[in-house]
């Protein structure tokens, strides 16, 4: 039995000789075969469901003063879609984990049944970002506790405040041999990375992520990498496409979290034959969801830090003399405004790089030419999302199913990772493994192998003799049996 009562949280620094401790205690309990029942997992996440709602304030109240998000947002972004993961999982883990059954063969007689076991990695750590530190935590220690593992969890010392809720969260509601948050910045990252793991799950970006993977190849770790796309995430509106209802759906967007979403829209490109109303477009969706002064309303979100401040406001005033709408902020509260920049060339370093805050460089290109600058996207490094606004079906599809990125959407926009039962991935620098709803139970666990045999009836098919009379009819066999 799990031990819940509330936990004294320990103030000292977590130390490379104390995060060995816990990743030993951890393996121990593992060990011991509590996490494997099935039973056993789905009343630890029906625990985690329970405590996430009661918690609910707590969380809204840490991303409000982590990000400045809003009550709606908070529970819009993070804490909302927890809890429909954790129903989903809690509606599916019974099937998911059930052994497949596979014949095994001719080759294989007498021994006809091979089965497929599902089986935990063993001690995990989850490294979150601070952007959803909510979501991003629990949502990946759900997949993690649903394949029967147990975790440890390195949260973002950027999100200080939601960092210090979820530790007193989950000392409250599992013991720290099950699930344990150990907080600090990149040198308590880089202790933990030190320890062998049996499965490493990282949010973040392409170049921390790249230190993840190095660190983890030490032990031949399997690690499962969420990245934001070293290149940023397209968006593509054609002259076809309906220009308001795109602007609408991509103002929301921008406007989310400031624009901290690794599968934002890092920049989009326009027809040029239909740019100037698009932007137009675009400026009234923005006034009429955020504002005209978006950095004076206290519903608009925050950068994280005034080091991310500030790097926003150098990069704008770099465009300054084509920076169509926004361009403002209060550093005091780190509350930059949605920046449309103006045209922006397919070359230039501002769409080279993942944004991450609330600038918009606006790309455009003539429609006739929309191959070759598909063909520009393509050979940049793969992005987590993509993004199409088009009447034109047949050339969205084409696109959709050539291109390489972790998913998107046509005439939408963020919605595709809601959809229950459908992976959320990366791929090269934008990730590599999938997670949500059984994606994330596949992550977490391993597939096993095991084929039964039989003592009696066994043929000496595969056993020498292999020449002579006995060769050839072995071989006549063989043949026969791989048809």
């Amino acid at each position: 039995m799990l031990n819940t009562n509330t936990t004294t949280l320990d103030t000292q620094p977590f130390t490379e000789s104390k995060i060995r401790e816990i990743v030993a205690a951890q393996r121990r309990f593992f060990r011991s075969g509590v996490t494997l029942p099935l039973r056993w997992r789905i009343e630890q996440l029906k625990r985690l469901k329970s405590a996430v709602i009661a918690h609910e304030q707590e969380f809204e109240e840490a991303l409000a003063r982590d990000l400045g998000r809003s009550r709606v947002e908070a529970y819009l972004c993070d804490i909302g879609p927890i809890i429909v993961e954790i129903n989903e999982m809690l509606r599916g883990l019974r099937r998911w984990a059930r052994p497949e059954c596979h014949f095994s063969g001719f080759m294989c007689f007498p021994s006809l049944v091979t089965k497929v076991y599902k089986m935990p990695y063993g001690v995990s750590l989850v490294m979150s970002p601070f952007n959803f530190p909510i979501l991003l935590t629990i949502g990946v220690v759900a997949a993690a506790m649903a394949g029967g593992n147990t975790v440890v969890i390195k949260s973002s010392s950027k999100s200080a405040a939601s960092t210090a809720a979820l530790r007193k969260f989950f000392a409250e509601v599992f013991p720290p041999e099950y699930v344990t948050l150990i907080d600090g910045g990149h040198d308590v990252a880089d202790l933990c990375l030190a320890q062998r793991f049996d499965k490493i799950f990282y949010t973040g970006s392409p170049a921390v992520g790249k230190h993840v993977l190095a660190e983890a190849a030490k032990n031949l770790t399997p690690v499962a990498l969420e990245l934001g796309g070293e290149t940023g995430n397209w968006c593509v509106v054609r002259k076809d496409a309906d220009l308001k209802d795109a602007a609408r759906k991509i103002a929301f967007f921008k406007i989310t979290n400031a624009g901290q979403v690794c599968i934002n829209i890092n920049q989009v490109a326009v027809a040029e034959e239909v740019a100037e109303p698009f932007i137009e477009e675009l400026k009234k969706a923005f006034v009429s969801q955020i504002g005209e002064h978006a950095e004076q309303n206290p519903e608009y979100p925050r950068l994280i830090t005034t080091g991310a401040y500030d790097k926003c406001a150098r990069m704008a005033d770099e465009y300054r003399d084509r920076i169509v709408f926004g361009g403002t902020g209060i550093r005091e509260t780190c509350r930059y405004a949605p920046t449309l920049i103006y045209p922006v060339g397919v070359d230039e370093p501002i769409v080279q790089q993942e944004l991450f805050c609330p600038l918009l460089p606006v790309v455009p290109f003539r429609d006739a030419e929309v191959d070759a600058l598909m063909e520009t996207v393509a050979d940049r490094e793969h992005p987590l999302a993509m993004y199409l606004f088009t009447k034109d079906m047949r050339w969205a599809n084409r696109v959709m199913q050539t291109q390489q990125y972790g998913g998107g959407c046509i005439n939408e926009v963020c919605v595709h990772m809601m959809v229950k039962g459908v992976p959320f991935n990366g791929t090269g620098h934008s990730g590599m493994g999938a997670y949500h709803g059984e994606w994330g139970f596949r992550e977490f666990t391993h597939p096993q192998t095991v084929l039964k045999g039989r003592t009696r009836f066994n043929l000496s098919l595969r056993e020498h003799p292999y020449g002579g009379k006995a060769g050839e009819t072995k071989m006549k066999l063989l043949r026969l049996f791989e048809r």
